[in-house]
């Protein structure tokens, strides 16, 4: 399920070249979810995944309130803390800052659905118990593989160490 924060309208100025461009234009709901279904089945995971499309001032209300960091980050992840009784389990909840996907997005040359997508798939991993911080580089393997087989570019864990290396 896709959720949009009410406030996001108000929250996405972009610098004025990226305005006009499409490719930084909101993806649909229905495009977004579809998705999602596929980075679900691919971490084979079952159960509902709720993704919120959110302002830096939400994301960053969410990260001061659940991990105690008071700054905005691009996605969140929630994991369920019990088991739901009805049909279909909840494995939890993301959120994402739309305005953080759009200056990503313009940052690394795609689409700010394809940024998106990007964020979607490494909240599933976190949802399904990876955690790259952590691990000896399991989710990033993972990640790398997936991201691969649903044709997206590279992801969160390799701009990071990148990042670290040229830092």
């Amino acid at each position: 399920m896709i959720l949009l924060d009410p406030d996001l309208d108000q929250d996405v100025a972009l610098p004025s070249r990226a305005e006009k461009a499409p490719e930084l234009r909101m993806p649909t709901k229905r495009l977004l979810a579809q998705f999602l279904a596929r980075a679900k089945s691919a971490v084979r995971i079952r159960g509902q995944i709720s993704v919120l499309l959110t302002t830096d001032a939400g994301q960053r209300k969410l990260n001061h309130r659940f991990r105690h960091k008071n700054k905005s980050t691009d996605v969140l992840s929630f994991p369920a803390l019990c088991e739901s009784p009805g049909a279909e389990k909840i494995v939890g909840d993301l959120s994402i800052s739309v305005p953080t996907a759009k200056r990503q997005a313009l940052q690394h040359g795609h689409s700010l659905s394809t940024e998106i997508k990007v964020l979607i798939l490494h909240g599933v991993l976190h949802l399904a118990g990876y955690d790259h911080e952590t691990d000896a580089g399991e989710m990033a393997r993972i990640e790398r593989r997936l991201r691969t087989q649903l044709r997206l570019p590279g992801g969160l864990i390799e701009r990071t160490g990148a990042a670290k290396r040229r830092g």
